[in-house]
């Protein structure tokens, strides 16, 4: 595995290590291209802004940063610098404008909430039996790779559903089957490996196996250690391998 595009910063208050730590720890694994994918800035209509997201005066400093440490670099690796953005119906054309604005280059979905983070969100890794609240996470994921503006869908398994597994194969197919349909890769998710979290979800990747969705993946790093991780690599492998699944290897951006 020789590339990377799913990396945090400091900026998003959950993350540590400089970008240039980040950079230097890859390279010194074998990566050759990598992205950052910080949270996407976003203001609400109140002036709201959650805490786990770049600040949205910092968002042009986060991208300035990484293309400086492109030229640096250049020789060395290739870098891109984007941003892991939700698709929120009400604010995507503002969401998207900004991103552009800032000179990101490329996004990937990574949808956390329902009802739109604030002020009620739902946060989709909380443990739900609730079948609207799936339909409406499918509902979301599918409209937004519908946009065409996602280079790949991040930890698409996230949703913790534990109500009828039936159910649970019929909502998540229409992901894996419009995923192949639009050929934006389903990313498993290296993070989840790392800290045993609920996903990868493996009854998710039966599904994608079955429709033969494109898969890749992703280290969703927030440390300099998490840079490159050799350790999940096997395990997501075997994955491949137990399901079947359609691996792309390194996705190709669709740029902004």
């Amino acid at each position: 595995m020789d590339y990377n595009y799913h990396a945090h910063t400091t900026r998003c208050s959950h993350a540590t290590g400089t970008e240039e730590s980040y950079v230097e720890a890859a390279i010194a694994g074998g990566i050759r291209y990598m992205g950052f994918s910080d949270h996407m800035p976003h203001r609400f209509p109140d002036g709201h802004e959650s805490y786990y997201r770049v600040p949205m005066d910092r968002g042009k400093e986060y991208v300035d940063t990484i293309k400086a440490l492109r030229e640096k670099y250049a020789g060395q690796i290739e870098l891109a610098v984007g941003f892991e953005m939700e698709y929120y119906p009400d604010y995507f054309d503002t969401m998207l404008q900004n991103a552009k604005d800032f000179g990101a280059e490329y996004l990937i979905l990574g949808h956390h909430f329902l009802r739109q983070e604030y002020p009620n969100g739902l946060g989709v890794t909380r443990v739900n039996d609730n079948p609207e609240d799936l339909e409406e996470y499918v509902s979301n994921v599918v409209t937004a790779m519908e946009t065409g503006v996602f280079t790949y869908v991040a930890h698409p398994d996230s949703f913790n559903f534990i109500g009828d597994e039936e159910l649970y194969r019929k909502q998540m197919r229409r992901i894996c089957v419009r995923a192949r349909e639009l050929n934006i890769p389903l990313e498993i998710n290296f993070l989840g490996i790392r800290r045993g979290r609920h996903y990868p979800k493996e009854l998710f990747w039966q599904v994608a196996g079955q429709e033969q969705s494109p898969v890749t993946f992703g280290y969703d790093a927030h440390d300099t250690s998490e840079a490159y991780d050799p350790d999940s690599l096997p395990i997501a492998m075997d994955m491949v391998k137990k399901y079947h699944l359609n691996y792309i290897g390194r996705p190709q951006l669709r740029p902004l």
